[in-house]
């Protein structure tokens, strides 16, 4: 070790002791100095050796008693004088009055003075425009409330709620409450009174049904003739190749009718309808297209309110009411076939006007039930029409009763009906009873051909479509 390092050595422990020197005496300082400020003074105001009573506004707190030497040390222990608490004296207050439940009143007069009452009249609101249908607003409330005593009264002797019945409204709400017009809207004397509108009633399905149309619904604030609404779209419209419908809700029946357009009657609510599938096959996503855009066109024209679905969906649906159609789409042909000599014309129409056909434009005589729909029809084998003047001179090979099966009511008791007319032709005529391959029809063979009429039928049934409904009639035209 060098004399350097035991001079450091040296050096630090001399600066150590310093510093420890140093915190000693400040120690003793500072305590020397708080002995100072904490040494009590020659006279106390509080510590006196007198008794000091302190009171305050005349509410007296605590006393205290105590003795000190001359230096001014305590030679005795305080003696605490009896405490006295302060005294509050308020004014008496009567007793709490019983609890008061707040009351409803739905009369418009006054309520006793003796209860708060808090008046509310009937909910009057306005309605949302819809596009099903538009609610205009209604001069008169829609609900009527008879007068009623509160419903809610406080028994002050038991402090117990009562419950006193609730009067009943005289009538049931409307399905859209109105709410009353301000009186700056409101139309002057000798001015008409726009009309009111209620809800309109259901669209009935044979005019068109959401299971075979796209259904538009649209309603202006104006009247407007029928012509002019059907004149609009008229070239855009007739570039689709499916039914167009338009429905129009006449306010003066208030039922939904076929509009027409060479018809002064005037709407403002329409449903206008384009159909989804036919036998021709289902809507194209261009014609449902151009459709849609002219029904938007339609409405920003005469400023209406429109109800526009997706078209996304209505080919979906197109699509598949399409593929169900095509699978009960049949029709059920029975031949009756010259064994040797032809049929004579004049023969043919006598024994289709006994049993109550009738030869009509389209070439073929046709049966029809009591409502108009066709049942079956009679023609020629050959697809050769039939005239009443060429029925005269006419010869034929055979002839063909055909059963439009989704077109007919009942069909399966159409079908024997047929049959049996079959058997009298070919019985007059000296002719057979035969299929589409010249094969002979015994009974035998006609009770399957019936069981599966009944079939087909009975599976458009459960789809919802009825076999010669108007809907039926429609999607298979």
């Amino acid at each position: 070790m060098t004399e350097l390092h035991i001079g450091l050595l040296a050096f630090g422990g001399v600066a150590v002791v310093g510093v420890l020197a140093y915190n000693k005496w400040q120690e003793r300082k500072h305590r020397q100095v708080a002995e100072q400020m904490l040494r009590p003074s020659d006279e106390d105001v509080l510590l006196d050796g007198e008794e000091d009573a302190v009171e305050e506004e005349g509410e007296e707190e605590y006393a205290v008693l105590i003795q000190r030497d001359e230096n001014g040390e305590i030679i005795r222990a305080p003696q605490l004088a009896q405490r006295k608490e302060p005294v509050f004296e308020a004014e008496a207050e009567p007793a709490p009055a019983a609890r008061q439940e707040p009351v409803f009143n739905f009369d418009d007069e006054p309520a006793p003075a003796a209860e708060p009452v808090y008046a509310a009249e009937a909910p009057r609101t306005a309605a949302k425009a819809t596009p099903q249908s538009a609610l205009d607003f209604d001069a008169e409330p829609a609900l009527a409330v008879k007068p009623a005593a509160p419903a809610f009264a406080a028994t002050q002797a038991q402090g117990a709620l009562s419950i006193d019945p609730i009067a009943m409204p005289l009538r049931e709400a409307a399905p859209a409450v109105a709410a009353r017009a301000p009186a700056s809207e409101m139309p002057a004397p000798g001015e008409a009174e726009a009309p009111r509108t209620l809800m309109a009633p259901a669209l009935p399905t044979f005019l068109l049904s959401p299971a075979a149309d796209y259904i538009v619904a649209l309603e202006t604030v104006d009247f407007i003739p029928a012509g002019q609404f059907m004149q609009s779209q008229r070239e855009a419209l007739l570039r689709i190749g499916k039914r167009v419908t338009w429905v129009g809700l006449n306010e003066g029946s208030g039922e939904w009718e076929v509009m027409d357009e060479n018809s002064p009657q005037e709407y403002r609510r329409l449903r206008i309808g384009v159909q989804l599938a036919d036998r021709r096959g289902a809507i194209s996503d261009a014609e449902l297209s151009i459709f849609h855009t002219a029904m938007r066109q339609l409405a920003e024209e005469f400023m209406a309110v429109a109800d526009l679905p997706t078209r996304k969906s209505a080919l979906e649906d197109a699509y598949e009411l399409d593929r169900f159609c095509a699978d009960v789409d049949i029709q059920i042909g029975i031949n009756v076939v010259a064994v040797g000599q032809l049929f004579p014309g004049t023969k043919i129409r006598a024994l289709a006007e006994a049993a109550g056909m009738v030869l009509e434009a389209d070439g073929a005589f046709v049966r029809r039930d009591d409502d108009g729909r066709v049942l079956y029809t009679l023609s020629h084998q050959s697809q050769q029409p039939f005239t009443a003047e060429a029925m005269k001179t006419l010869s034929c090979h055979g002839l063909t009763f055909l059963l439009d099966v989704p077109r007919v009511p009942n069909g399966d008791r159409v079908f024997n009906q047929m049959g049996d007319l079959a058997r009298r032709f070919a019985d007059s005529l000296h002719g057979v009873v035969v299929d589409d391959n010249r094969q002979p029809l015994t009974e035998a063979l006609l009770e399957p051909i019936r069981k599966q009429v009944a079939q087909y039928q009975g599976a458009m049934a459960q789809r919802g479509l009825v076999a010669g409904g108007s809907l039926s009639l429609r999607l298979f035209a």
